[in-house]
């Protein structure tokens, strides 16, 4: 069936992507990178699926995604082949530079297609299960990076990421031809410029409500750590509080469905936003490392529940034929807000501490949950093609 295509495609390339995170950085440690250095490449990334998730979400529209999927899978294994056959931090970050050209287009892509092979019933079991393959990838992708660079180097490993490619580009030239063509009508459109579709209200208040969560979501990434750190606590003890972020999140998602099902979408994000703002308040009083495992497995469960449905909101509400430029508006704004975010909560936490810091993300994800309830009157989206 189409939507299992699209799972497997998403499973492999989010295995490859994840793992490129891992192996690149150390590589560039391993060959003498000084932390700005690394800290460029992490930003090399995200600033390429910041300036073009848009453009190939328009190609998606246009021409479908089969082919800028073989393109862009190409494209990140050919990427990953550069350190193996010249070590270099510039072939290191050239790799990274076609890696998140690779990530713009197959995460745009990728998520578009969930949502064309949907039906109005289905849609969010297939969003949620493609978020679970996403959180599934986030710990296999690291899993394999450190085991191929422990075994075999880290040439090696990138030739392994490179040869990852291969499956799902092969798959994608035998049986593409079952995935939906372009949706796009350029004569009849109404516009093709991206303005048009953020004058749509219900793409501008999803768009605002994804923001926050990922924002909200990035800081607690970012300054947990930092936070555990401060109070003396052990690494192992920083690594189990954040592993129960990711479990929560995982568990969440495989009764996500049922939850929107009896609940609808808008009540699920809303009370999901409130648990993750009222954890960010409580963190700064505590120190003990199980109540903070205990915190952050409670912080997981809510914010495990926004992407998937803010994803399929997005979708939901896209004008007719332009979802893949949609969801790229959703993509850009998240990575803006993963640059932005830390930039200014540092100045924030430099002058003010770490509680500050917290508690001003509470208050953005409870202005998320209010955000998500509001009443305006949303212009449908695209609620064709065939269930799988």
């Amino acid at each position: 069936m189409p939507i299992y295509f699209v799972f497997a495609l998403n499973f492999l390339n989010g295995t490859a992507v994840q793992a490129s995170r891992v192996v690149l950085p150390l590589y560039a440690l391993e060959l003498g990178a000084n932390p700005f250095l690394v800290g460029l490449l992490g930003a090399t990334f995200s600033f390429f699926p910041m300036l073009l998730a848009v453009s190939a979400g328009k190609l998606a529209d246009r021409f479908g995604s089969r082919w800028l999927l073989v393109i862009g899978m190409t494209g990140g294994g050919l990427g990953m082949l550069l350190p193996y056959f010249r070590s270099g931090l510039l072939m290191i970050f050239a790799a990274a530079i076609l890696m998140g050209l690779s990530t713009s287009i197959c995460n745009v892509s990728l998520q578009n297609l969930a949502g064309l092979l949907s039906k109005p019933e289905t849609r969010a079991r297939n969003f949620s299960n493609y978020s679970l393959i996403g959180a599934i990838t986030n710990t296999l992708g690291p899993l394999i990076a450190g085991f191929s660079i422990e075994h075999s180097g880290h040439a090696a490993a990138c030739l392994y990421l490179a040869l990852l490619a291969i499956p799902p580009v092969v798959m994608l030239l035998i049986r593409g031809s079952v995935l939906p063509g372009g949706t796009l009508d350029v004569e009849h459109s109404g516009g093709t410029s991206v303005f048009s579709t953020l004058s749509e209200p219900g793409v501008r208040r999803v768009l605002a409500t994804g923001a926050l969560q990922n924002s909200g979501e990035s800081l607690y990434q970012y300054y947990m750590p930092v936070y555990m750190h401060s109070i003396s606590l052990a690494a192992s003890t920083i690594g189990i509080v954040l592993a129960m972020h990711s479990a929560a999140a995982f568990a969440v998602r495989l009764i996500l469905p049922r939850l929107i099902a009896r609940y609808k979408e808008k009540r699920v994000l809303a009370y999901a936003f409130y648990v993750g703002a009222a954890t960010l308040l409580v963190i700064p009083f505590f120190q003990n490392g199980m109540v903070l495992a205990l915190i952050s497995f409670v912080f997981g469960l809510g914010m495990g529940c926004c992407s998937p449905i803010v994803t399929m909101l997005m979708f939901e509400n896209s004008p007719a034929g332009r979802s893949g430029e949609t969801l790229g508006l959703k993509i850009t704004a998240n990575h803006f807000t993963k640059v932005v975010s830390p930039i200014v909560f540092g100045a924030v936490a430099s002058a003010l501490g770490l509680p500050p810091v917290f508690w001003i993300d509470a208050l953005m994800l409870g202005a998320g949950g209010l955000l998500s309830q509001t009443k305006a009157k949303l212009k449908p989206g695209i609620r064709k093609t065939a269930d799988s």
